[in-house]
């Protein structure tokens, strides 16, 4: 458990992980606020939705079933990951791109 602060965000950063609507929800949530526990868990919803279309386009190329449901495991894994984290209100980044994330839209602030 992280501190009252964790606490006062959790609802955005969980909604942040409802599809990409949810995260331009919970983006608007935490506009008064500024929470950076929400941030953080933006960043990484964020960063999983558009994972999620871009893998998918390049996935959608090759006609195989294999790959396919490999890809789906994937963004799952790290949903359900980031999910979990946002209801325990840690600040842990999903496995292996969610360094990367907090880069990419370090924006989210």
């Amino acid at each position: 458990m992280e501190s009252d602060y964790a606490k006062q965000g959790k609802t955005a950063a969980i909604v942040a992980y409802i599809t990409i609507i949810g995260t331009i929800i919970a983006f608007f949530m935490n506009q008064g606020s500024k929470n950076q526990f929400t941030n953080f868990h933006l960043r990484q919803a964020l960063g999983v939705n558009i994972s999620f279309y871009i893998l998918g386009a390049l996935v959608s190329i090759f006609d195989s079933w294999p790959i396919s449901t490999s890809f789906y495991v994937f963004i799952l894994v790290l949903w359900v990951f980031g999910l979990i984290t946002a209801i325990r209100e840690e600040q842990k980044t999903v496995p292996i791109l969610g360094p990367l994330f907090q880069q990419w839209f370090s924006f989210i602030k």
